[in-house]
């Protein structure tokens, strides 16, 4: 009973983290429910019962959208409501009119995405000897599932929706160790390869055709601060362009730019500009002989 009154007491460190709100905070077990709509919708034939009819598709994927809307405009109030003082009744039934707006933009959204969704299974298929169909790909590829949620989770930053978007993007980094953050622009054509430990950061801006392989970070070299030494959110992240390779392990890091058609090799650390058509690797190891364990 001691332990329950001391856990029960609101500490100074607890009240700065409290919600502003006494509205309802969102619900992970219902983005989760919106994932899977959304899934369902854009790769039907594998993440839904396979309809050959397609009437019969066109039905299910209604159904699904209807249950898509309703659950994304309670989840986007929620979120709108979240960290903001709007209790007042007047202030509920705007949030809710607000968020059913934009629930319908992110619907009006979806064919992009899908299609989207498609280049990036196209480049996973094109970059791996190992994937022997597009149905592998889609269905078990972990870059499949972490760009789904990634796609969806950008449309919804865009629109300035707050948490919801990084709820979706951290959903898809527990299961797959990729960690996307919604606020990055990445373009079509986008690959990554096996994919654990690979982090892309708020500003990033990758453009089309770029494959990474696993343990790649994007990441800020440093951070800047304001005169009270707040931390500035400001482009701290690299640039990608088109047709850039980055393997295994390397860490390109900081706001340069990263010119089109490079290969950037495994275990390197990029603090600098690199020039279109470049070609960087870590110095070569020097081999040598030793005789008795002399030199180890």
């Amino acid at each position: 009973m001691h332990n329950v009154n001391l856990l029960s007491r609101l500490t100074e460190q607890e009240m700065k983290t409290m919600p502003q709100t006494q509205a309802p905070l969102p619900s992970v077990e219902q983005v989760k429910q919106i994932i899977c709509l959304v899934k369902s919708i854009i790769f039907p034939d594998y993440f839904n019962k396979r309809q050959g009819n397609e009437t019969i598709r066109s039905y299910y994927i209604g159904v699904h959208m209807e249950e898509l809307l309703k659950l994304l405009t309670k989840q986007i109030a929620h979120g709108l409501q979240f960290g903001e003082n709007r209790d007042s009744v007047t202030s509920k039934q705007q949030v809710f009119e607000e968020a059913g707006r934009l629930a319908l933009q992110v619907i009006d959204s979806l064919p992009e995405i899908k299609r989207l969704l498609y280049t990036d299974a196209q480049a996973m298929f094109d970059n791996d000897p190992a994937a022997p169909n597009y149905g592998e790909v889609i269905f078990c590829y972990p870059v499949m599932n972490a760009m789904t949620h990634y796609r969806f989770a950008h449309r919804l930053h865009e629109l300035h929706i707050p948490v919801i978007p990084r709820i979706i993007t951290e959903l898809a980094h527990s299961k797959t160790g990729i960690d996307i953050h919604p606020g990055a622009q990445i373009g079509e054509y986008f690959a990554i390869d096996h994919g654990t430990g690979v982090v892309i950061g708020e500003t990033c801006i990758i453009g089309s055709h770029v494959t990474l392989y696993q343990g790649v970070t994007l990441g800020s070299k440093n951070f800047k601060h304001d005169a009270d030494g707040n931390i500035l959110n400001i482009p701290r992240h690299p640039i990608i362009e088109d047709y850039v390779t980055v393997y295994s392990n390397a860490s390109i890091l900081g706001r340069i730019t990263i010119g089109h058609h490079s290969v950037i090799g495994g275990n390197i650390w990029v603090t600098h500009n690199v020039a279109p058509n470049s070609q960087i690797q870590q110095t070569k190891a020097v081999e040598m002989n030793f005789e008795a364990g002399l030199g180890i």
